[in-house]
């Protein structure tokens, strides 16, 4: 064989091992730190929006358990109030029936009965009145029992609806958060944030003092929600919980307003819809502060630190509040 053969064989050859082995080589390549955490935060973002959309679901179908529930007690008093008004109805057919109509009035306006024409004919118009308001209460009292019956058939399909997509969200989360869990895994050695202590309560000087967590002090009903959130940090982030023992985002400043005797809807972009807007400039601790285009929400604790639950995996904490930019700003009134 001569050379130059042997030459071009021996190139071929390299060619294709080089050609085999290089896609090999970049398969296994592995991500790096900088790579897993940007897919890590990008996942984490996105089943955030996912878990919040079943919160608001969540919400929705309770406003419908609840309008049902109310329908459900008009029903039989309306139902009852029909039924008497069909009886009405019903008798005055029969007795239309029996007397021939018009001989109760015909009798009236017979010459020779007692009183004047004008006194009969002002008894022949409220003969006739108070029939007319019967018939036209039946017609009423039935227009409203149908109403309220179509309208609890439509609440009620609304929930089926709404509770097969509560279920096909819910398989969505965990499915995304399995897939997280095995970034931060592969990212960190374990799925999840180990478990932080709450924060060291300050020295008591009487048994009347609060020793529930090192807040500052900060009175009313805000001090009673930030007092609450410092007693949440180091508890692990759980989507669709609001406590005590796990939190998401809007579970969190639920639970700490709740704690106040205030309510909130499970839900960020619910929460800010029923909060008043504020400036940046006027926060106080207990505000809420909203970001990620109202998917997710804090509680503003002072000194420019809000505590929140971050993301799936990780633990209820206190960061500063420009962790990322803010939406916008809420009191609960």
């Amino acid at each position: 064989m001569s050379s130059l053969r042997i030459l071009l064989r021996t190139i071929a050859v390299a060619g294709l091992a080089a050609a085999l082995i290089a896609p090999a080589s970049a398969v296994r390549a592995e991500p790096t730190p900088a790579e897993l955490t940007a897919r890590i935060e990008e996942s984490s973002t996105r089943l955030e929006r996912v878990v919040e959309s079943y919160n608001a679901l969540n919400e929705r179908m309770k406003a419908n358990r609840a309008t049902a529930a109310t329908i459900q007690t008009r029903l039989g008093p309306l139902a009852a109030q029909a039924e008497r008004s069909r009886a009405d109805v019903a008798e005055l057919a029969v007795n239309a029936y029996k007397t021939g109509g018009l001989r109760d009035v015909e009798a009236l306006l017979e010459p020779g009965r007692s009183g004047t024409l004008a006194d009969r004919l002002s008894v022949v118009d409220r003969l006739t009145r108070q029939r007319q308001e019967r018939i036209a209460g039946y017609t009423a009292n039935q227009r409203r029992l149908l109403a309220e019956k179509n309208q609890l058939e439509h609440t009620l399909a609304q929930q089926a609806t709404q509770a097969r997509t509560l279920t096909a969200t819910r398989q969505k989360i965990e499915k995304d958060l399995a897939d997280l869990y095995e970034l931060r895994r592969e990212a960190y050695g374990r799925a999840t944030e180990a478990p932080e202590p709450a924060p060291e309560p300050p020295p008591v000087k009487s048994e009347r003092t609060v020793k529930a967590t090192s807040a500052p002090a900060v009175s009313g009903d805000a001090g009673t929600a930030v007092r609450y959130a410092y007693g949440a940090i180091g508890k692990p982030y759980r989507w669709g919980a609001d406590g005590p023992d796990g939190y998401d985002c809007s579970g969190l400043t639920l639970a700490a307003w709740r704690a106040a005797g205030r309510s909130l809807p499970h839900n960020a972009a619910m929460q800010w819809r029923k909060v008043s807007h504020i400036g940046r400039g006027d926060l106080r601790p207990g505000d809420l502060v909203f970001y990620s285009g109202l998917g997710h929400v804090a509680l503003y604790v002072g000194g420019g630190q809000v505590i929140d639950a971050p993301s799936a995996g990780r633990n209820v904490r206190k960061r500063s509040m420009d962790m990322s930019t803010p939406y916008g700003y809420g009191r609960v009134g």
